[in-house]
């Protein structure tokens, strides 16, 4: 059975294996704080619709109160050990709206459906809850194993032994760029993602988590670090892993992998 990726923007996915939605940190607004959404219309509402939701880490841009205000009632979160403690509003947001909310750590593992689960894997990224806050919860990837195996690798740096905590997999999600001209430690570019797809070695892989989002009064600051980021990881991708269909798709676009 294929796999179906949605690419709504920024790292926001919807992941459809074996009759599961699967939506990876959602991010569902025009504006946060100095970013705003440059490209790209914005989610419809039925983006919105999952049975699990996958939050990577604590930051803004992937843990968003609203957008997860979105979800329907009796939506599972699957989110990093430590969230509610560091993000009170996500313990009160789940009261109201019915959210079921599981704290997971590198190398558990959730069944989230017949059929479905989800292990959780390491990221080399600050999980903090910035601006503020001491480090109280790990960023993650996630593994979705299905009738495929689906890695979400969430914001990370490229370590030495990110192929064999992930393990085997059909299909990569890999993050080539950012929201900013810059990109800090515990990131992939387009090179350094294109590294890591070696590594892992799937059969496919979509870029996500670029061209979306760009700061405020910065249009003309380094703009190929805005466009450029999917095209050049799919350039680098045919050097390094020549064996790996690699899928670019526009915003909201659907692409269905064996």
């Amino acid at each position: 059975m294929p796999v179906e990726i949605t690419w709504w923007g920024h790292a926001t996915c919807t992941v459809e294996d074996s009759g599961v939605r699967l939506l990876t940190d959602p991010l569902f607004t025009r504006r946060l704080a100095h970013l705003r959404r440059r490209r790209g219309a914005l989610p419809p509402p039925e983006a919105a619709a999952a049975d699990v939701v996958l939050v990577s880490h604590l930051h803004a841009d992937h843990l968003h109160l609203p957008s997860l205000g979105r979800l329907a009632p009796g939506t599972r979160l699957l989110v990093p050990r430590g969230a509610r403690r560091a993000v009170p509003g996500l313990a009160r947001l789940a009261g109201l709206r019915g959210l079921t909310v599981t704290e997971t750590a590198p190398g558990e593992e959730v069944r989230v459906a017949e059929g479905v689960r989800v292990r959780a894997v390491s990221a080399r990224h600050d999980g903090r809850r910035l601006p503020f806050g001491p480090h109280r919860a790990p960023a993650l990837g996630y593994v979705v194993q299905g009738s495929a195996r689906t890695y979400f690798a969430g914001d990370t740096g490229l370590f030495d032994t990110m192929a064999e905590e992930v393990g085997p997999v059909d299909v990569a999600l890999l993050p080539v760029g950012g929201w900013g001209p810059y990109l800090g430690p515990g990131h992939l570019d387009a090179g350094r993602a294109a590294r890591a797809l070696a590594q892992l070695a799937p059969a496919a892989a979509v870029p996500v988590h670029y061209g979306t989002y760009w700061p405020v009064g910065m249009d003309a600051v380094r703009p190929h670090e805005f466009h450029a980021p999917g095209e050049e990881f799919e350039r680098r991708a045919r050097q390094l892993a020549p064996k790996v269909t690699v899928r670019v798709p526009g915003h909201g676009e659907r692409v269905r992998l064996p």
